[in-house]
């Protein structure tokens, strides 16, 4: 049985009731974002590449109100957040500290362009499972990017701005130099809809993702090996490296033949870059496959990723495998793989409607007895990107 998580509406109301008793006032501002799949065009979002991903149902809540001061104060509910839980800083000469999740908003306040002209008192809340690999860091910048719009009435009218600001955010105040692809479809994801991004100019195609017999199950291992921080600025230099040796400036240009010039150096660089060009003509073949309904064939593109990611790029790890072998092997699955930074976290298959409980019952089963740890699943939809909250609705 999916696992369960506390509903939109419940996590809403939740944030709602805490902000009262708290600040023993009623917010004026409410933002969300939500968290994201990525199903497929893994580790080419940081090479100029193609993703694939869809927001998630699932979202954080910002939820505040001006305070009339030059100092915020924020606090979180989310389960898995380091202490404290309550923090204040100043609206200016804003610098990264502890608490960690608190340096996400302090980094979109400090890059977002428009000052504020005064403080806000916040409380942050989500249902999107934080350290899964569902991207729950963007969800809470681009919910903190949203809550800035209104809170200094100006925003940035393109898409791409606004997931930019959120990623310098984390390059410089969270010291991760992530890709663009989580914070972009967070701002501009679309219900029934995935969106394809070209992480080089960074335009977004909408494209329809509507089955009726059809649905997206996301797997949490529960496990998140220590190397998943060290190894993803590795990945990302090896790229680098392994490109300025094929003597070209993108990915984009790169073919299967300007491998053969890495055949002459480690074989590492071979297999870093064998990946990423052979990853974006998968996700260029996956969004033609969605636009043609041809969804058997996004389910094989989907499992060739999972072997390239697994061999050529060796982001995944045992569990991982595991769960994406036993969904393979099930009835009713299309396509199974991992999703996301690696080393941990979640894997995403296609899978029938009819078929997906059966699918968890034999995946919660086969993973317990191999690997000992109890996984999480969610059946989702792809779904809207940020928003603000109209409190008159409530």
């Amino acid at each position: 049985m999916a696992t369960k998580l506390l509903s939109y509406d419940e996590t809403l109301v939740m944030g709602l009731n805490t902000f009262r008793s708290v600040y023993l006032s009623s917010p004026t501002i409410v933002a969300c974002a939500p968290g994201r799949v990525n199903l497929i065009g893994e580790h080419v979002d940081y090479n100029d590449g193609f993703v694939l991903p869809m927001a998630l149902p699932m979202v954080t809540f910002v939820i505040g109100k001006p305070n009339g001061t030059d100092e915020c104060e924020i606090v979180t509910c989310c389960e898995g957040a380091d202490e404290p839980k309550r923090v204040r800083f100043k609206i200016y000469n804003l610098a990264p500290a502890f608490p960690k999740w608190a340096n996400y908003m302090k980094g979109v306040i400090h890059h977002y362009g428009y000052p504020l002209q005064q403080g806000f008192n916040a409380v942050v809340i989500t249902n999107v499972p934080i350290g899964g690999g569902l991207s729950s860091s963007a969800a809470l910048e681009v919910a903190t990017l949203k809550f800035m719009e209104a809170a200094t009435g100006k925003s940035h009218p393109k898409l791409c701005d606004k997931a930019l600001i959120c990623q310098k955010a984390e390059h410089t105040f969270c010291d991760m130099p992530c890709g663009i692809m989580d914070q972009l479809i967070s701002v501009a994801g679309k219900k029934d809809h995935a969106v394809l991004i070209d992480c080089q100019n960074l335009e977004t195609t909408i494209l329809p993702f509507q089955s009726k017999t059809l649905c997206i199950l996301i797997c949490n291992s529960n496990v998140k090996h220590e190397l998943s921080s060290s190894e993803y600025p590795t990945r990302r230099a090896q790229c680098n490296k392994a490109l300025a040796m094929m003597g070209l400036n993108s990915y984009k240009e790169a073919k299967d033949e300007h491998l053969q010039v890495l055949k002459k150096h480690d074989e590492v660089f071979l297999k870093r870059a064998r990946h990423v060009i052979t990853e974006i003509k998968r996700t260029c073949e996956a969004a033609h496959a969605l636009k043609t309904n041809n969804f058997e064939k996004l389910g094989r593109l989907m499992n060739d990723s999972h072997a390239s990611l697994r061999d050529d790029f060796e982001v995944s790890c045992k569990e991982l495998d595991i769960l994406v072998e036993i969904a393979q092997k099930s009835q009713g699955v299309l396509g199974s793989r991992m999703t996301g930074g690696g080393f941990g976290g979640c894997t995403v298959t296609l899978v029938t409607k009819t078929d997906v409980e059966k699918v968890i019952q034999g995946m919660e089963k086969e993973y317990q007895e191999k690997c000992g740890i109890k996984a999480d699943f969610y059946v989702v939809g792809p779904s809207d990107g940020a928003r603000l909250v109209d409190l008159n609705s409530l």
